[in-house]
């Protein structure tokens, strides 16, 4: 990245693009700071969380598996099913209210310090790249000659580490007994699932030593949604234009009425999605910081404080008094407190067994010969325990009905959902205009559920049935 050829980053529509439509390659300088000290303490941290996560158990299972197959997830020790659809739902919307309310406080922080984007490209990928290609010379050209063979080593490397990324995202999906299993037996076992493995790993593999920076500018959406997420008190990364402009390399002590800023492009060739923050806020900013870091060691040498660019609002950068209470804070932490509090309620109300009535399949009922009214119900019961658990079904008191059910009491495996269907047998006396009401309990695993159900039978019209 030349000097002479940055101005022209003013006709790209991408800083990733060049005039011509070509992809522009980009290589950051690494600019040491407090910042990235900062960042890299925490990158290993979230590296190391991310690694052990699956293996943690918290009550005797794990500590997040998302199992898509069996529709069952567990976060923390406890396990949401596809019954859940409350707190399924709460727990989804109070993520989307949290993003809202940390981007409109904190603007990108997510994307420069925790996503794992960011993580893996700049504290893996672009690590092991300098090592093999050297620092990055101007214009963003490798530090060293490149050789096939060195190019081939650094690739093989790229491909060992997408290769654990893979098997460890896998692991949070499938479990690390399956994934133990996926790695030790041979693919011919399980050529499904080693197709799935080495998809995986080929797209880590493409994302991080190709695609790159442009998952964040191209792919991701969550820069264009900064622009209805942030307001002027939003804290994001910012150029001082009043302290910096007008910028240039002339002599301050010769009368030149220069800006502190020395336009040495520096805080251009260390961001890693190569915009220029001096243009002001950008969607392809990610708030790393890396160019705070560039820039105060800029001014430490030219005797300047710091803080040209510095975390800002576009407030308080423009000299205007920031404000941290504002009406889009209010909403957003009020409707997260609402949410939470609903989510709390949810999942302690949440036990260990649903059970749902459903309408037998055919006709609504059916009339014995011997009086009696059939009425064909379904009951569904799911088993949240981690064992097997027996379930009896009873009709309540005060109803002169009879159950035939084939199996009684039903078992339930352990995790899963059993749907069986019994019949409710009642004298067509207890009809009144074609409808009785009754209970109908469902006893096992420490819990009894009792539902209301609507049986169906003739209408009499003065004890007899129309003629």
């Amino acid at each position: 990245m030349t000097t002479a050829a940055l101005p022209e980053s003013e006709e790209r529509v991408l800083s990733t693009l060049n005039a011509d439509g070509s992809r522009r390659w980009l290589r950051p300088r690494l600019s040491p700071g407090r910042f990235l000290s900062a960042r890299r303490i925490l990158a290993w941290i979230l590296i190391a969380v991310f690694t052990l996560l699956p293996y943690l158990r918290i009550n005797g299972k794990p500590a997040i598996l998302l199992d898509i197959l069996h529709r069952r997830f567990t976060l923390f020790g406890t396990t949401f099913l596809p019954t859940d659809t409350v707190l399924l739902a709460l727990l989804v919307i109070g993520l989307v209210v949290s993003i809202f309310f940390v981007t409109a406080v904190f603007g990108r922080v997510w994307c420069g310090y925790a996503c794992p984007q960011t993580v893996y490209m700049e504290f893996v990928y672009r690590p092991l790249e300098r090592l093999f290609d050297g620092p990055p010379r101007a214009g963003g050209r490798p530090g060293r000659k490149q050789t096939g063979l060195r190019t081939a080593v650094k690739y093989a490397v790229f491909l060992v580490v997408s290769m654990y990324l893979a098997h460890t995202f896998l692991a949070y999906f499938v479990g690390v007994e399956a994934l133990r299993q996926w790695i030790f037996a041979s693919p011919f076992e399980h050529p499904t699932s080693f197709l799935v493995m080495a998809a995986t790993t080929g797209l880590m593999l493409f994302d991080f030593a190709y695609f790159r920076e442009q998952t964040c500018i191209v792919a991701c959406p969550y820069g264009r949604l900064q622009s209805v997420l942030v307001d002027r008190d939003s804290l994001i990364i910012s150029y001082d234009p009043k302290r910096g402009e007008p910028r240039g390399r002339g002599r301050r002590d010769a009368g030149v009425a220069l800006g502190d800023c020395v336009d040495c492009y520096l805080c251009v060739e260390t961001c890693p999605t190569g915009i220029d923050i001096r243009d002001g806020l950008r969607m392809e900013c990610v708030g790393c910081a890396q160019c705070i870091d560039a820039c105060d060691a800029v001014m430490e040498r030219i005797g300047r404080p710091r803080g040209l660019i510095r975390y800002g609002s576009q407030a308080t950068i423009a000299g205007e008094a920031g404000r941290v209470a504002r009406p889009r804070i209010f909403i957003y932490s009020t409707v997260l407190l609402v949410i939470t509090a609903l989510f709390i309620v949810a999942l302690s109300r949440k036990g260990v067994v649903d059970v749902t009535l459903l309408r037998g399949l055919g006709a609504p009922f059916v009339e014995l010969p011997n009086g009696e009214i059939s009425n064909p119900v379904r009951v569904k019961i799911m088993n949240r325990l981690d064992q097997p658990a027996s379930f009896r079904v009873e009709v309540g008191a005060g109803t002169p009905a009879r159950l035939e059910i084939d199996e009684d009491p039903m078992m339930v495996p352990a995790g899963t959902a059993v749907t069986k269907g019994f019949l409710v047998l009642t004298p067509a006396s207890v009809f009144t205009n074609g409808k009785r009401d009754i209970v109908v309990r469902v006893t096992g695993a420490g819990e009894t559920k009792e539902l209301n159900y609507r049986l169906l039978g003739p209408i009499t019209v003065g004890g007899r049935e129309p003629q």
